[in-house]
């Protein structure tokens, strides 16, 4: 599997972002969807990855530079027809090290609080990731769990 820097102007990459946006405002109402779209994911202080395995794009995650040396990682995804094959955690243990080389010393991360997030709750977990308050621009949401991480 090959991790590195994303080109957000590949149509595959575009296509795989469309889905995961379209897949994420489908669950909650607009005001608890806290996903990025591609202009959101091409803004000052992005950091976007992708990952391929024999080609294949199958999964892509973001880091979002907050300032003072916090980051929010965003657009956590893997392929729907590759879960639970470890891709979430190699690409999650990439941006850790991509975001402690860049000079962070703290990660966070806003996801679903419903079942179908309790996975990547799980992942987040055994990462030292622990729950915390909304940090940033969010406020408190019952549909929303906090997670953040010192590096």
């Amino acid at each position: 599997m090959l991790i590195g820097p994303g080109d957000l102007s590949d149509p595959d990459v575009v296509a795989f972002l469309e889905a995961h946006v379209a897949q994420l405002r489908s669950m909650g109402p607009p005001e608890s969807t806290h996903v990025l779209d591609l202009a959101g994911l091409q803004a000052p202080g992005m950091s976007f990855y992708t990952a391929y395995d024999a080609g294949e794009l199958v999964g892509c995650a973001a880091l979002k530079d907050l300032g003072d040396g916090h980051a929010e990682l965003k657009s956590m995804r893997t392929a729907p027809d590759r879960v639970r094959e470890g891709i979430a955690q190699r690409l999650l243990v990439h941006v850790l090290d991509e975001a402690r080389a860049s000079g962070f010393s703290r990660v966070s991360l806003e996801t679903g609080s419903y079942a179908f997030f309790h996975p990547a709750h799980g992942l987040y977990l055994a990462h030292g990731f622990v729950e915390c308050d909304p940090f940033g621009c969010y406020r408190p949401d019952p549909l929303s769990t906090f997670m953040t991480r010192e590096l």
